[in-house]
């Protein structure tokens, strides 16, 4: 179906794009090399194509992209997994997420930057070396 014509859906029309807190966290959590990939299994695999999410748009997809991103950890193996767990039953990665039971719990999660953990990994090398 063309968009446009009556009847068109939103998977019909492509899937919700990324919202602007979305991508913070996708640039907090990923690496500059990665982050075009995570934009694109993020659109293309966690959208309309998850179960009771045939029409949405980014701000009813946001709360589950959050908690496949949070679960990453900011690792694209990781996410690809969780998504795939999310196309099965997004109830799960909510519940993995502890976005569960809280419909905004999501919007107040903010991972930390991508340099701050290269930070704290070194300090943990060199503490573990150190003892």
């Amino acid at each position: 179906m063309i968009a446009g014509e009556q009847g068109a859906t939103m998977r019909d029309v492509g899937a919700p794009p990324l919202s602007l807190p979305t991508e913070e966290r996708i640039a907090l959590l990923f690496a500059r090399a990665d982050q075009e990939m995570v934009r694109t299994i993020l659109r293309e695999e966690c959208g309309n194509n998850l179960p009771l999410y045939p029409n949405s748009d980014e701000q009813e997809v946001e709360r589950i992209r959050f908690a496949v991103l949070k679960l990453s950890a900011g690792s694209v193996d990781k996410l690809q997994k969780v998504v795939l767990a999310a196309k099965t039953d997004w109830r799960d990665v909510l519940l993995w997420a502890g976005f569960a039971n809280d419909p905004s719990a999501h919007k107040s999660w903010l991972p930390r930057s991508q340099s701050e953990f290269t930070f704290l990994s070194h300090l943990r090398r060199w503490w573990m070396n150190k003892c």
